[in-house]
């Protein structure tokens, strides 16, 4: 549709409509490329795969095409923070530019939804009080709100323990059986979704309504002519949350409190069920404690071979059945009741299944190799495309069945939708190319396009590697990274993330920081978006940070001028799921380094320095401080995805960039192959 490609370009040129009705809008080649490729994609629905350089303004660039084309659209972005952002900004921005009127809403999972049937069993059970007092609230919030969003209840963080009392979810949701059907703000959410021409939900939104659809059952969201995923490098790893199974002590918890409160109004419910639900907390607490002694995550074969954790497994199995047949005279009184022996039922389903599959696991060879250049093996406790693993942590654990390769069902959600996809984030390539996300994605022949970062990154940015570290295994790897980094800092005057790939790193850097001249945020001290605004307002601060902080985070301007990465981030071979995952690669003639640990490692290495230059007036220093990007071979793909900025291993270099008269050295560019290391 040579057309749309045109009339999407004009838009976001010189003289087109944002740039008329945008204050500020700057036309960009990169960003017009792009939204032609989107253009195409959607005139013939194909499959794009595109990466779109930190300041390109990739949402323009598919928004714009998505609206001139009419089409029913689906955008789903990574975050919900980034979705409101989306709904509520930029969306009504660019609507209002383009003159199109088309009808657009905002979809989130239900768990973001007041559950009316839920809120008065909790304001039954109450009593007085504050927490009485809340529930009130929430009532009138209810009588008042036309959507039910509780992101708009004052008073109710998201962190709030009657956030999930008052919510409900997949498990104990009723269905058509609830009286409260008819005012359901989900359902209400949905219909308006099904009449709309765009719809904006989160991926975890998308994926659970692709996994209901594989499933066969209804779907959620409307069916639609494009979908735009934004974000689209974190799709595989919560596509394989969704089309896996998983059963924890939240959700066996919830179930006897939920049962409890059913009993309201049924004759001899309390009596029969009260004992059977505290048995099964019981259960959970046995479970809890006989659990905790394993690793964070940990293979589910190595679980079942130990007597303690099957006894506390077996233990909730009993709990489960004498719930399930002490609920079977009283379901037919309450349509809680009979939800709930269901809820009970799937749930002896689900532990029977983890423990049978974590069971049938175990003809490979146990043991695990640390080094990053060797993939680690070891036994799962798999089936056959799945891993078997459990969860745990002082205040409960999960089992989870998680599939080894999602491409299949993304495949054929993919066809049996006859639309266009696409696919953009700042991060999907390796190296120039995206074969890794792909294979992925299943994507067999995409098209593809690299729309570059419209930064001077010559001028506004800076790589240093540090000289002489040791290997990042090294004890003594943490003090040396902070000796390096320390003139870096005094240069800049703090202003800085140092960015982590462990939580054990993060607490020894923090404990040698914390008596240093710069105001101090690390990650645990704080809520995170408490952490960012301390840092924004103090003016020389420095964050330490670990996972969270390594995308999604946008702080632009002077407060934020150097990201330090301690080491590359390639994944511990002895979690679990990557466990698996590289040994299935081995088994089918690759090479797990190649293929898993070292693509994925470079692009959570690009989120990672994504966070530096965020505007066009955005100066700063990346540091990093593994030495293995200049000792290694595959130091080569690490350097040659990031932008094109200058490197020196010079500190006087550093001061020199922070100098006054910002003075630019003639060192070596980024993307100088000859000399990585330079």
């Amino acid at each position: 549709m040579e057309g749309l490609a045109e009339s999407t370009c004009a838009a976001l040129d010189r003289d087109g409509g944002l740039a008329r009705a945008l204050p500020g809008f700057r036309p960009r080649a990169a960003q017009q490329a792009l939204a032609a490729a989107i253009a195409g994609t959607l005139a013939d629905r194909g499959e794009l795969l595109a990466e779109a350089g930190t300041g390109t303004g990739k949402t323009y660039a598919y928004l714009v095409p998505l609206l001139l084309h009419g089409a029913r659209a689906v955008v789903s972005t990574g975050t919900r923070a980034l979705q409101d952002q989306l709904f509520h900004r930029d969306l009504p921005r660019v609507r209002q530019a383009l003159g199109v009127g088309l009808r657009a809403v905002m979809l989130k999972g239900r768990s973001n939804y007041l559950c009316l049937y839920r809120l008065e069993k909790a304001r039954d059970t109450a009593g007085a009080g504050e927490r009485r007092a809340r529930l009130d609230a929430l009532a009138g919030f209810a009588r008042a709100s036309r959507d039910g969003d509780l992101s708009a209840a004052d008073g109710l963080p998201e962190d709030s323990p009657l956030w999930p009392q008052v919510t409900s979810t997949i498990d104990n949701c009723l269905g058509g059986e609830c009286p409260f059907w008819g005012e359901c703000f989900v359902v209400k959410a949905r219909q308006a979704a099904q009449a709309a021409d765009l719809v904006v939900v989160n991926h975890h939104l998308l994926l659970a309504d692709l996994a209901l659809k594989e499933e066969g059952f209804g779907e959620i969201l409307p069916g639609a002519d494009a979908f735009v995923l934004d974000e689209a490098h974190q799709l595989p790893d919560l596509a394989a949350q969704f089309f896996g199974a998983r059963l924890g002590a939240r959700q066996l918890s919830e179930l006897g409190r939920d049962l409890l409160r059913e009993c309201a109004g049924v004759d001899g419910a309390l009596a029969s069920l009260q004992p059977v639900c505290e048995g099964l907390e019981q259960a959970c607490r046995e479970a809890r404690l006989a659990l905790a002694r394993y690793s964070p995550r940990a293979a589910g074969q190595r679980v079942v071979g130990q007597a303690p954790a099957m006894q506390a497994l077996e233990g909730i199995r009993t709990a489960l059945a004498e719930l399930a047949t002490a609920l079977s005279p009283l379901e037919a009184a309450a349509a809680g009741l009979a939800a709930g022996g269901e809820r009970a039922r799937v749930f002896q389903e689900r532990l029977q299944a983890w423990i049978a599959a974590a069971d049938g696991g175990g003809d490979v060879e146990a043991g695990v190799d640390t080094h990053p250049d060797e993939a680690g093996s070891g036994g799962t406790g798999s089936g056959a495309g799945e891993v078997c693993w459990l969860e745990a942590g002082e205040r409960g654990f999960v089992l989870h069945r998680t599939p080894l390769d999602v491409s299949g069902p993304l495949k054929r959600y993919r066809e049996r939708s006859a639309a266009a996809w696409v696919f953009t984030s700042a991060t999907l390539a390796v190296g120039g190319g995206f074969d890794h996300v792909a294979r992925r994605l299943g994507l067999e022949a995409p098209r593809t396009l690299l729309a570059p970062s419209p930064f001077d990154w010559a001028h506004q940015a800076l790589c240093y590697l540090p000289p002489d570290l040791p290997d990042p295994a090294s004890p003594g790897h943490v003090a040396a990274m902070l000796e390096a980094i320390t003139p870096v800092l005094e240069a800049s005057g703090g202003r800085a993330f140092v960015l982590f790939t462990s939580h054990r790193a993060l607490q020894a850097a923090a404990a040698m920081l914390d008596a240093g001249p710069w105001p101090l945020f690390v990650q645990g001290r704080a809520p995170r978006q408490a952490l960012l605004e301390g840092f924004r307002a103090s003016g020389n601060g420095v964050l330490l940070g670990a996972a969270s902080f390594w995308e999604g985070v946008d702080v632009a301007g002077d407060a934020l001028s150097v990201v330090v990465i301690d080491r590359l981030p390639f994944a511990s071979p002895d979690d679990p799921v990557l466990e698996a995952r590289l040994n299935a690669i081995r088994d089918a003639g690759g090479n797990p380094f190649r293929d898993e640990q070292l693509p994925a490692a470079v692009i959570a290495l690009k989120q990672g320095v994504g966070r530096l230059i965020r505007t066009l007036e955005d100066r700063g220093v990346l540091v990093l401080c593994d030495p293995r990007l200049v000792s290694r071979p595959y130091g080569r793909l690490f350097l040659g995805s990031l932008p094109p900025m200058p490197r020196t291993r010079e500190v006087a270099d550093v001061q020199a960039f922070f100098s006054p008269a910002a003075f630019q050295p003639a060192f070596a560019r980024g993307d100088d192959d000859e000399d990585p290391g330079h």
